[in-house]
């Protein structure tokens, strides 16, 4: 097989978890890394933080040697900021690689014209991403969304600049900003895309099976699949992507255990990260996530959303395993 590559970093698979913000912290990355994801990205990173030297943002640089290789991401419109910003992800971080965002369609990222907002100015973001390329080592890739709306679908456009302006990658998320994360997405958008360029194309939107992973490579021959949303609460997802991939066989789906004792493992990794109060907090959404499908889950849903401490999430994971195996749901009626 070709070696896989973008720019100068070598990948070990096709399979790319892309960022989601408020989740690709340190300790949902390594956990993707451990089931196998050749490259994930952060949550994206303010370039105005980062040249105010903001503590909280400069933390969210930080790149432990398990999870490279890693894409950190910036958003931002100045091209002064952004330029600055990327010399630093280059020169003072452990990154491989640095991703410029172009596809975030929430209002505040939006309205101070970045993240998808600069699918409406592709001459500017040509003359920022060639600026930035213009200033560091590492290779520079891009995530595009298809267009501001569904009246100005331009991302074939947009991608023929990024490859001008010298990107090694682009990842195309083919929802217009108006649709959000809504509907579903067109991928003869990505077709497109790898038809009229020559760097990699990351296929991005709807990846939630291993069938889908299948069908989005063969509708748009993308040479990298990201996967977003579809891994919340099941990584097993990369796994069977990876597995597929290496032998062609299919991995067996995670059994309730497997499930329960992976949250738990990512509690105790959230804690260790963000302190019990807040890391226990993020992993509300997590928890529910990982449960998604299990027999009384709504109920059991209800309860991990009021807590604040891991010893009582544990002991109530572990009343949740004994009520699936005995088929005892008792334990969700006591207060």
């Amino acid at each position: 097989m070709q070696q896989l590559k973008i720019g100068n970093v070598i990948l070990d698979n096709r399979i790319i978890v892309g960022p989601m913000a408020g989740i690709s912290n340190n300790s949902f990355r390594k956990i993707i890394k451990e089931f196998g994801a050749s490259l994930i990205y952060s949550e994206m990173i303010s370039d105005k933080a980062i040249c105010f030297k903001n503590k909280k943002t400069l933390k969210m640089c930080v790149v432990e040697p398990e999870e490279k290789p890693l894409t950190l991401q910036l958003f931002g419109h100045d091209i002064n900021t952004m330029v600055q910003a990327a010399i630093y992800l280059d020169k003072e971080t452990n990154c491989d690689i640095i991703d410029i965002n172009m596809g975030c369609p929430v209002p505040k990222v939006c309205k101070s014209k970045a993240g998808s907002a600069l699918m409406q100015t592709p001459e500017h973001a040509y003359e920022m991403v060639k600026a930035i390329i213009d200033s560091v080592e590492k290779p520079v890739t891009v995530k595009l969304r298809a267009g501001w709306n569904h009246q100005q679908i331009n991302v074939v456009e947009m991608a023929l600049l990024m490859e001008k302006a010298g990107v090694s990658a682009i990842a195309v998320h083919p929802r217009t900003r108006s649709d959000y994360y809504s509907g579903s997405s067109n991928w003869d958008l990505i077709k497109q895309v790898k038809e009229v360029v020559k760097v990699p194309v990351i296929g991005n939107g709807d990846i939630k099976t291993l069938e889908d992973y299948i069908e989005m490579r063969k509708q748009t021959n993308c040479d990298f699949v990201m996967v977003a949303r579809g891994c919340l609460g099941n990584p097993w997802l990369i796994k069977q992507l990876v597995e597929y991939e290496k032998t062609g066989e299919i991995v067996e789906e995670a059994t309730h255990l497997e499930k329960i004792e992976q949250c738990l493992y990512h509690a105790r990794e959230l804690v260790k990260l963000k302190g019990e109060k807040n890391g226990i907090k993020m992993m509300r959404g997590h928890a529910c996530w990982y449960i998604n499908g299990l027999a009384n889950s709504n109920k059991v849903k209800a309860k991990i959303n009021k807590m604040n401490k891991y010893e009582d999430l544990k002991n109530l994971m572990e009343k949740y395993i004994y009520a699936l195996e005995n088929e005892d749901y008792s334990f969700l009626k006591q207060e």
